[in-house]
Order: C-alpha cells, then sequence, then structure tokens
C-alpha cells in the first residue's frame, strides 16, 4: 500500500479553523456499541443502518455502562456490504467522527470504523484507525493528484495506553482535516481539499481495517460512534469529550485476545542435523517443542513467547524418524497442545530420497488438499512449491483459509520449500510464515546428493542483478550430483496467451523473457531440471540447449502450475520445446537414487501421465 504519514505539527495562534458548527442536532449514524443495544448478532443502531457482528458479542463493564469486546481473527460489524447499501450514509465533503474506544492488541492497520480501498493506484474513503503506537484518520479527496486519489494518514501525537477508553475525533470540512484525542486538537493540515472521493466498491466496516485484499479486525472495546455530515468546530468536541470524561480517567482494563490456533504446526527447513517446526496462535503464548525418538517425545525446546512461533530441533541424527507435538500457555493459563506428528531428517548423500513439486495452489484449498492427501500417500522427503501459494498475499485470510488448510496432513510430516509468485504481492506474511535462509526471496539448500537454487523472478534477474551474480557464483562452487532451479515465470511455455495470443497471431515469447535471460547459466553449469509454475497447466520440455532441442547434456524445463488454480491451456500448435503437456490439476513425484532419477506426474485422481527417467 502506498501510505502517506502526516505526524503531529504544532499549531501556531493564527491559524485560522474552517470548520462550522453542525447545522442539524442529529448525525447520519449513531451506535451504542452495547449490550442494550445488540441482539443475536444484531447491532441496532440509534441513526443510521443496522450492523451485523461477525463474532460473538461479549461486553465488558465501565463506570458508565458497558461495552463490545472485539475480538477474534473474524471480529467485525458490518454496517453496510455494497456501495448502493452505503450510499445514504457517507458523508459528501464535509465529515466528522466520533468514537470512544479502547486498542487492547497494537497493530499496524487498525480500524475502527471506514469505508475503504487502499491497493496500489487505487486509494479512495476514509477510515479512522490506529497503528502501533498512535491513532490516525485516513482520507482520500478529489482535489489531490488530479482526482484520481492518493490517500493521506493523518497521525496524533498521543500514544495510547493498551487497554484504556479514548475518546477520537476526525474532522474534514472540506479544506482542513483535524484531528482530536480526548477532546484536544493535535493535528490539523490541508494535506487533502475538495470532496471526499469514494470507492466505488467496499464494505463499511466497524471494528476493523477491512478493502478488497487487506481485513485486520480490531481487538479492544468500542463503546460509541457518531458520523455527521458536518465538521465540528473544536468547542463541538470538547463538550462531547466533557460527556464522558470519567471514562478516560478509569485504569486501563486491556482484555486478553481469544486464543485460538491460527495455523497448525508444520515444519521448514530440513537438514540432516536439525528441523523447524512453525505454528501460529492468535495470542503470545510459549513456544514449546516436545519431541523424541518416539510419540512420548521425552524431550524439548522452549523459546520466548511469541505468536508465530518457530523453534528449531538441533542435534538430531541424520535420516531418522522422529517425532513432535507443540505446546502453547498464555499468561492466562489458556493452551493448547497438538497431537505428535512424525518427520525424518535429511538423508545422507548416498541414500534414495524422493519429494514432491507442487504449484500455484492459489485460492483452491479443495483442489489442493487433494494435491497435499496424495503427495502425502507417496511419503515424499519434501515438498518443493514454485509460487503462487496464494490468491492475494497481502490477504492474511488467504493464508489461514486456503494455503495451511490446504496443504494438510502434507506439511504436517514433511518440509516445503517455497519461492515467491506474483500473487504473494512480497507481502510480509510470506516472510512470517516461511523459515529459510536469508535474504528468504532466493536461497539454496541441499538433500542428499542435490542442491537446490531457488530464485525470486517478480524481482531482477538480468546479468546485472544481484539474484543473476549470486545464483552464478553459487552455481559455479556446487559439487553435487544433481542441480535443480525453480522460480515462479517459465522461461519455456506454449500456454494460449499469456506470452502473446496464439490463437489470433503466430507471434508471441513461448516463455517469460525475463526468467530467459538465467537460461545460459543453466546450461553452463550442468542444471538437470528446472521447475516453474504461474501457467495454470503441465508442460514438460526437452532438453533444450542454445535455442534449441537436443538429446543430452542440457536442462529440462518443467510448469507444473496444477496446484489449484483456475486451469490454463496451451496454444493451437506444437512448439519444439514441447515434449508433454497437459491441461489439469496435477501434482509431480521425484525420486533418486544415487546417478538414477525417476519423474512421475499424476492427475488429481492418482493417474500416471508422464514419466521421466535421467541417468547421470
Amino acid at each position: 500500500m502506498s501510505k502517506l504519514f502526516l505526524y503531529s505539527i504544532v499549531l501556531t495562534a493564527s491559524l485560522t479553523l474552517t470548520a462550522r458548527s453542525h447545522e442539524g442536532p442529529d448525525p447520519l449514524s449513531h451506535w451504542y456499541l452495547q449490550s442494550k443495544h445488540v441482539e443475536g448478532n444484531v447491532l441496532n443502531s440509534r441513526l443510521g443502518p443496522n450492523g451485523t457482528v461477525k463474532h460473538p458479542p461479549r461486553f465488558v463493564a465501565d463506570s458508565g455502562g458497558d461495552s463490545l469486546v472485539f475480538e477474534g481473527r473474524n471480529a467485525q460489524c458490518v454496517l453496510a456490504a455494497d456501495a448502493k447499501a452505503a450510499a445514504d450514509f457517507l458523508p459528501k465533503r464535509e465529515i466528522t467522527v466520533s468514537a470512544w474506544f479502547s486498542v487492547d492488541t497494537p497493530q499496524s492497520w487498525g480500524g475502527i470504523l471506514g469505508y475503504i480501498q487502499d491497493n496500489g493506484n487505487d486509494e479512495k474513503g476514509w477510515v479512522l484507525g490506529y497503528d502501533q503506537t498512535s491513532f490516525y484518520f485516513a482520507l482520500a479527496t478529489t482535489g489531490t493528484d488530479d482526482g484520481d486519489g492518493v490517500m493521506t494518514y493523518f497521525k496524533s501525537k498521543t500514544e495510547y495506553e493498551v487497554g484504556k477508553l479514548y475518546h477520537v475525533v476526525a474532522v474534514f470540512d472540506g479544506k482542513t482535516t483535524e484531528l482530536y484525542v480526548n477532546g484536544v486538537k493535535e493535528l490539523s493540515s490541508e494535506e487533502q481539499h475538495g470532496d471526499i472521493l469514494y470507492p466505488a466498491s467496499a464494505i463499511y466496516s466497524l471494528g476493523a481495517y477491512h478493502d478488497s485484499n487487506e481485513f485486520y479486525p480490531h481487538h479492544g472495546r468500542i463503546r460509541e460512534i457518531k458520523v455527521y455530515a458536518n465538521a465540528a468546530k473544536a468547542e463541538w468536541v470538547a463538550q462531547e469529550f466533557a460527556h464522558h470524561r470519567m471514562l478516560t480517567t478509569e485504569q486501563a482494563n486491556p482484555q486478553e485476545p481469544i486464543f485460538e490456533l491460527l495455523v497448525a504446526p508444520y515444519l521448514q527447513f530440513a537438514t540432516q542435523t536439525s528441523m523447524t517446526v512453525m505454528w501460529h496462535t492468535s495470542a503470545t503464548a510459549t513456544s514449546v517443542v516436545h519431541y523424541g525418538e518416539t510419540d512420548a517425545c521425552t524431550s524439548s525446546v522452549e523459546l520466548n513467547p511469541s505468536r508465530i512461533h518457530e523453534v528449531t530441533l538441533k542435534d538430531l541424527k541424520p535420516n531418522t524418524q522422529y517425532f513432535y507435538r507443540v505446546e502453547s500457555v498464555t499468561p492466562g493459563g489458556k493452551s493448547y497442545e497438538s497431537e505428535a506428528a512424525a518427520f525424518r531428517t535429511a538423508v545422507d548423500q548416498e541414500t534414495p530420497y524422493a519429494f514432491a513439486v507442487i504449484s500455484d495452489t492459489q485460492g483452491n484449498p479443495t483442489v489442493s488438499k487433494q494435491i497435499a492427501e496424495l503427495a502425502w500417500g507417496q511419503r515424499p522427503s519434501f515438498v518443493l512449491h514454485s509460487g503462487d501459494l496464494v490468491s492475494t498475499g497481502s490477504d492474511h485470510n488467504h493464508w489461514l483459509e486456503h494455503f495451511f488448510p490446504g496443504m494438510r496432513p502434507l506439511i504436517n510430516h514433511v518440509p516445503f520449500y517455497p519461492v515467491l509468485g506474483n500473487h504473494e504481492q512480497n507481502a510480509n506474511h510470506y516472510y512470517n510464515y516461511v523459515s529459510l535462509p536469508q535474504p528468504e526471496y532466493y536461497y539454496t539448500f541441499r538433500y542428499g546428493n542435490c542442491q537446490f537454487f531457488m530464485i525470486d523472478t517478480n524481482q531482477k534477474v538480468d546479468p546485472e542483478s544481484t539474484q543473476y551474480q549470486w545464483l552464478e557464483q553459487e552455481l559455479k562452487k556446487s559439487t553435487t550430483r544433481w542441480k535443480f532451479v525453480c522460480h515462479h515465470h517459465p522461461p519455456y511455455s506454449s500456454d494460449e496467451n499469456d506470452y502473446g495470443n496464439l490463437w489470433k497471431t503466430n507471434k508471441g515469447t513461448q516463455g517469460d523473457l525475463r526468467a530467459r535471460a538465467l537460461v545460459p547459466l543453466y546450461e553452463e553449469h550442468g542444471v538437470d531440471i528446472v521447475w516453474n509454475g504461474h501457467i495454470h497447466s503441465y508442460e514438460r520440455t526437452w532438453r533444450i540447449r542454445k535455442g534449441k532441442a537436443v538429446e543430452s547434456n542440457a536442462p529440462f524445463y518443467m510448469i507444473t502450475g496444477g496446484g489449484g488454480g483456475g486451469l490454463e491451456t496451451p496454444g493451437p500448435t506444437r512448439p519444439f520445446f514441447q515434449n508433454n503437456v497437459r491441461r489439469g490439476h496435477h501434482y509431480v513425484m521425484v525420486h533418486i537414487n544415487g546417478g538414477s532419477l525417476e519423474l512421475k506426474s499424476y492427475t488429481l485422481d492418482d493417474r500416471l501421465f508422464d514419466n521421466l527417467q535421467i541417468e547421470k
């Protein structure tokens, strides 16, 4: 997201306020988020639209009554799910938002009330919220960037105390934006001016920062919110604060988050003597892994409490089956303990092994789960993933609801080694959920008698780039018998329209030209197979050297993009490089015994449809 923060500025005595008094006594919308106004999951408004509470309502008492607690991964109150339903309740030019709430868990993009899209160049709407330390009001108007919309995040200078109730008011009069905390004006800016610029589609959301590809639920209390189609004066804000001033003097009362498992245990980066175990809980809790050579798991490792837990088991025996289970306990005594699962440490160079290759699981956990179950049935040593793990990398729910559930039970027992696809968007969620050698967007690892070189083709890979030069040096140093490369974009592809519409013209690149810049390295340094995704089909080439199909001493290129994404179709004629192409979801198993490699590709109903054997 393109986000511009304007920090608090000191106001001079000569500053003239353009805000004016409200013309009428009633706001456009007014919600008391108290027990007497919530029936079942319906928030009954005093004015404006009723809301649908998406989480089980719970209330915490204060000196003036009580407040609704927002908690859990789905916490939110939806006021309007589309533009038509929201239109009558959204101010057009002037706006005042007055809210009483607490923040119990700081986060980068916390939302209290908003109607917003902030995705790349699509920056429209407004939201009252908070970040890790302070409150903000974000706004886009017609008066900036030629009316296309640029979102500005106006930030308070008050740093909130976790668990305390605050009164925060945002005011915009068409020219000046003001932000008040507990009755005191903390910011005034003319960065935005004109009418409020609204997105064509959004969700009017209370208790969450929610746009089309981001959802960050609030954790804390919300007591009351008002929205006016007028700009308030400082005197009105002070009077509004005075009505419930006593609430801000009460002792902080932070609510412990609902404790739930967000991501079940999974494995990362196996070596002959170590294995990394990760899992994710909704609240900070202890990070303990019990492990051993029987399911009693008599040894244990404990690290500092966390939410995304990452524990590396060390000093293990090579090529040995171990059992593990994880345990997390919150300061309040809530706990989670997994069932025992098994894994095997990496093998030595003389031992046969096998691995699965899957790609483009994005947005289809039904199919990816079928594939994961079939692949697990063949007991691979690990999984190679060629990118597009999810549909939208910045959408946390895509990780929680699509990728991780869809890859089980496979990743409970074997580590997965991914590369970034274009759909990951280089989002922090990817880096939070993997444990790989730095810088993580490119890396190498060895297993048995093979070495993998993992590249991010969303970034520069030309001969002057960091990745190209790193790859060249690593390939030169490699002494393993087998060399494999994995990156998302295919140097060679017969897809019908990704690299030129081959149903309308015979002109096309038949592959990603940026990725093809890496091909000379593969040919020079004896790479055996290059695995790619991006195209949602299956394709295996002949060996290719200097732009021609050859019989030996050159790499094969394989697209394995059938992990769940919408299927794609090859072009109408066969290019020189194509050996086997197939439209359909699939997975690949690779078996290696010394200098013998067997590659087998399977359909969604586990039928073998391609087979390759290589002898070295």
